[in-house]
């Protein structure tokens, strides 16, 4: 079984050195060692978890006095459940990007890139230790830099991806300094080992520490105020947008939550936790409402879902967040393949009121996104709604101002998908790409159909009873948003909300300007700040501290030289003159 757990970690990182080094130069031998790989290392899931029982291999990589660093895996029931949802998921998505990317000049290498982002995040899933997940977390920022990056020709494209990156840069110093602290605190950087000492009393972690590490969270996991990277990763190709959102990086930073749940437990850090999770799920979900490119109403939505995980987490629930993370993958993956493959059948055509009238032309696209929308927004019987009563649940006892804002963030859910799916599904064809649109190849259609099964059973393997309560609020919102979007945007040539609500859905379209605030931000007070180092580098470092002390010692060293001549009867001549004056103030 050690065998299994290393090659569930390596066959994706073989695939990508393969295609990378070019031992396979066809197009159709690259997609097939990259699909191969996420395949097997399913399939090593799946024995693994049949095995039953742990299993912690590792290997020595670095020992110095004090310190040892192994590359270790730890297998569990928590990195096996997150196992699936990376390998199959992703599995599924490799299928769909078969169709999706196959007139793609760049074909292979966009194989060898998803292959290095299913490696990295099954790094982070498998860790065992803060060294490992931190070199694994790295790699997946660099491995979604290349993903978003991808049509790197494409000036928005590149400019999502280095904002991907330097955002996540922020969160992941906070991250670094929190382990540093861990570290010193408790003599180990191996997760089983810090939990034991936690346990037994031996040493004890700061809320500020475990907030550090949350910090790290909040890059990967895009909670405000580091949201603002992910709405634009959608600039890569929408398999990719689908990988991110649903099943890897967005994930990291909860799965990393739910994980070192032990360094935060007790602590005031959860309670900050709990209140940026629901405040992000908030904005995001406002957001959200006045959108009208289909992948960012999506990218919203998972910004916002990922706010009620984290919410979860603080208040004291790593597991109702689990529950979540792993249906949300599968409908979040369906409804981002979804949309890609509506965007492939209107041409790249991403505008929601340029679609319309694709129920008859896209039948299977159609319902299996009807399937995920239902699953999205709570109905009975999906998926979303047992993980997302869980959350409820978990609201409700623990902070009720969360809960109230949990069940105002479930009507807009309703509210935005619904006015979604009518805008871009029902009514009439709003362009000719939408009224000449064609049902998309089996290659696509296949893995939405398969991810349509988990968006609908996925929730009853960790069903729960339900509260009362919490189902009255949850129909209840799910019955008003639904009719008051449909009523809205049945039939309706353009969104009639800018004229209701005048300057707040100006606010909600431009996203509360926060992208704009740190424009301004780095325009005025980052760039105003260097121009401040500069002038105290050049003037005073340089100028005054350097160049004054050069000059001084200078015009000191050339007064001392007209001293030291070298001449004997000018030595014998300031010798008489300064006993002479020594003579002067003694008899004086």
């Amino acid at each position: 079984m050690n065998t299994a757990a290393w090659l569930v970690l390596l066959l994706p990182l073989l695939s990508a050195v393969l295609i990378g080094l070019g031992v396979f130069r066809s197009r159709i031998a690259s997609a097939a060692i990259s699909v191969g790989a996420v395949v097997g290392s399913f399939l090593l899931t799946l024995l693994l978890i049949a095995a039953g029982g742990e299993l912690h291999p590792s290997v020595i990589w670095l020992a110095i006095e004090g310190l040892q660093i192994d590359i270790g895996l730890q297998i569990d029931n928590l990195s096996k459940l997150m196992l699936c949802v990376v390998t199959g998921v992703g599995g599924l998505i490799h299928f769909f990007s078969l169709g999706y990317m196959k007139e793609d000049r760049d074909f292979s290498r966009y194989f060898a890139f998803l292959s290095i982002f299913i490696f990295s995040m099954l790094g982070i899933v498998l860790a065992d230790n803060f060294v490992m997940m931190f070199i694994f977390w790295e790699l997946v920022g660099v491995s979604s830099y290349l993903l978003i990056g991808f049509w790197f020709e494409k000036p928005s494209a590149a400019d999502a991806a280095k904002k991907a990156f330097l955002t996540n840069r922020i969160g992941d110093f906070g991250f670094l300094i929190g382990i540093l602290m861990v570290w010193a605190a408790m003599g180990s950087i191996n997760f089983d080992a810090i939990e034991s000492k936690l346990a037994t009393g031996t040493a004890a972690i700061t809320g500020l520490a475990g907030f550090l590490i949350f910090c790290g969270a909040m890059g990967k996991s895009a909670q405000a105020p580091l949201h603002v990277w992910l709405p634009d990763a959608m600039e890569g190709p929408t398999p990719v947008s689908a990988l991110i959102h649903a099943a890897t990086m967005v994930a990291a930073g909860v799965y990393m939550l739910c994980r070192l749940f032990f360094l935060i437990e007790g602590t005031w850090a959860m309670e900050a936790i709990a209140w940026i999770g629901g405040l992000t799920s908030l904005l995001a979900a406002l957001m959200a409402v006045q959108q009208d490119d289909i992948k960012r109403i999506l990218a919203y939505s998972t910004l916002s879902q990922l706010g009620y995980m984290v919410m979860a987490v603080g208040l004291g629930s790593p597991d109702a967040a689990m529950f979540h993370l792993t249906t949300h993958a599968s409908f979040k993956a369906l409804l981002f393949l979804g949309a890609g493959s509506v965007i492939v059948a209107l041409h790249h055509e991403q505008d929601i009121w340029k679609m319309g009238g694709l129920r008859e032309r896209m039948p299977k696209t159609y319902w299996t996104f009807l399937i995920g929308t239902m699953a999205l927004c709570g109905v009975p019987l999906f998926s979303g709604f047992f993980s997302k009563e869980a959350i409820l649940d978990v609201a409700l006892e623990n902070n009720i101002l969360l809960f109230l804002v949990a069940v105002f963030v479930a009507l807009l859910t309703t509210f935005y998908m619904t006015r979604l799916f009518v805008v871009a599904f029902m009514g009439e064809p709003r362009s000719s790409h939408a009224e000449h649109a064609k049902e998309s190849p089996a290659v696509m259609t296949v893995p939405l159909m398969v991810l349509a099964v988990p968006s609908v059973i996925a929730g009853y393997f960790n069903a729960h009873a339900l509260n009362p309560l919490v189902l009255a609020a949850s129909l209840v919102v799910l019955v008003f948003g639904t009719l008051v979007a449909n009523t809205l945007y049945s039939g309706a040539k353009e969104d009639p909300l800018p004229a209701r609500l005048g300057r707040l859905a100006k606010a909600l379209r431009n996203r509360f300007w926060f992208d704009e605030v740190y424009q301004w931000f780095i325009d005025k007070v980052q760039e105003n700040l260097a121009k401040l180092a500069d002038a105290i580098d050049r003037w005073v470092i340089a100028g005054l501290l350097v160049r004054g002390a050069h000059g001084t010692t200078e015009l000191a060293g050339r007064v001392l030289r007209l001293a030291q001549t070298g001449n004997l009867q000018t030595y014998a001549f300031w010798f008489a003159a300064g006993m002479a004056v020594l003579l002067f103030f003694t008899l004086n």
